[in-house]
């Protein structure tokens, strides 16, 4: 299983159970590093805006975020099958 498959799907996991969690709990996988061409962290795929404004928002703006991550995780994981088939997209 590829890291971005591993990571699609403990986002997706994660995801769901935040929409129950009291308080929502953060994405934050501990990687903290911000990759360049995405804008994504590389552990929770949060921007910098959102990782910067995590602890002011509400439980609903946070389980909006929470909702983004797998579909990024599922872009990324769908880019990266693409470079390592030698598709380049146009």
């Amino acid at each position: 299983m590829s890291q971005q498959t591993r990571l699609l799907a403990a986002l997706t996991r994660g995801a769901q159970a935040a929409q129950h969690a009291e308080p929502v709990p953060s994405p934050c996988r501990n990687v903290c590093r911000m990759d360049a061409a995405s804008g994504y962290c590389e552990g929770c795929l949060r921007t910098i805006e959102e990782i910067a404004g995590w602890s002011g928002s509400d439980d609903a703006a946070k389980r909006g975020i929470w909702s983004l991550l797998p579909q990024r995780a599922a872009r990324l994981a769908a880019n990266a099958a693409t470079r390592s088939h030698g598709n380049h997209p146009e």
